[in-house]
């Protein structure tokens, strides 16, 4: 039985009440089981395989051995869950829910989106299991929940949330700072002849994640010019695209790490330092993602709270 509540009224049986609007995501999100519990949403462990061996992030491995391995030559790939595993999270949530979100990594980065779309359209998921295509991963994903659980709470419906989600999708922007260019190798998007260059000429490149697309966005002669090149695009996407955004208080500011616990200290102190009086919410990036970029990652983020209305829009 679901996590839902009793409520018995004087000389009557107790009767299971069931909530209305509840939450499935995927642990791209950022979201581990401590909150995920304390937020009363299910998070779906997203497979990978190493060495050819099937894992479950934050379930069958853990961060520390992750890296491990990726720095130890493992061959890892990317995967999605079954439309088994789906289903499975989706009927405990709705043994405690009457409909519910699905909003897992997006969709211009893993083909859950659309297993999802195709699986809701069947019995008895339809008219009570709604995918997000909400463009969003890591913190700005992470932030899109917490979004979406205030909406629940003021009595909005999941067809209500997921179109102002959906309308707020290519209203955020991450960029990534890779430490070494090993894994954009291991993974085609760089040719070995160009990692091996880059290596030689300390070229660390900085990534742009926009709508779930991963691009690549400058080359840059050292890890500190990387930095400072992030934290730059970012103060021009602020004072241009989102200005009216951050004049109304409407902008998050995200910070992603796969560095070390001392490094994305620094960073995220950087960044405040940057961008005073901003709160900056730090996750570490998400296994899936963090096997193209390697360990010592950093990135900055920000996106614009869904229900904030821009005029000029």
């Amino acid at each position: 039985m679901g996590r839902g509540r009793l409520e018995a009224g004087a000389g009557r049986k107790a009767e299971w009440i069931m909530k209305r609007t509840g939450i499935v995501t995927d642990s791209h999100s950022g979201i581990e089981k401590e909150e995920a519990d304390r937020l009363g949403i299910y998070v779906l462990p997203m497979p990978f395989y190493i060495d050819g061996s099937c894992y479950y992030e934050g379930v069958t491995i853990g961060r520390e051995e992750f890296f491990q391995k990726l720095e130890a030559g493992a061959q890892v790939q990317t995967s999605q869950p079954s439309p088994a595993e789906v289903m499975g999270v989706w009927d405990q949530a709705l043994s405690e829910y009457e409909e519910i979100l699905y909003m897992p990594i997006s969709s211009g980065l893993s083909g859950s989106y659309g297993t999802a779309r195709v699986l809701a359209e069947e019995e008895p998921y339809q008219g009570r299991v709604y995918p997000v295509d909400h463009g969003q991963v890591a913190t700005p994903l992470h932030q899109m929940i917490l979004d979406a659980l205030e909406m629940i709470k003021k009595g909005y419906s999941a067809v209500k949330i997921r179109e102002i989600l959906e309308k707020a999708r290519d209203r955020m922007m991450i960029f990534i700072c890779v430490e070494t260019l090993e894994y954009l190798k291991r993974g085609g998007r760089i040719t070995p002849a160009a990692a091996a260059l880059g290596t030689v000429l300390q070229i660390k490149p900085v990534l742009k994640l926009e709508v779930g697309k991963l691009d690549s966005y400058k080359k840059c002669h050292g890890f500190l010019k990387a930095r400072r090149t992030a934290i730059e695009a970012m103060k021009q996407l602020i004072e241009t695209k989102f200005q009216a955004a951050y004049q109304a208080g409407a902008l998050r500011l995200f910070a992603a790490s796969s560095a070390d616990e001392e490094e994305t200290e620094g960073w995220i102190a950087e960044i405040k330092r940057i961008f005073p009086g901003m709160e900056v919410m730090c996750d570490d990036l998400s296994l899936g993602v963090s096997c193209h970029t390697g360990p010592g990652a950093l990135g900055i983020g920000c996106s614009v709270c869904p229900e904030f209305e821009d005029a000029e829009e």
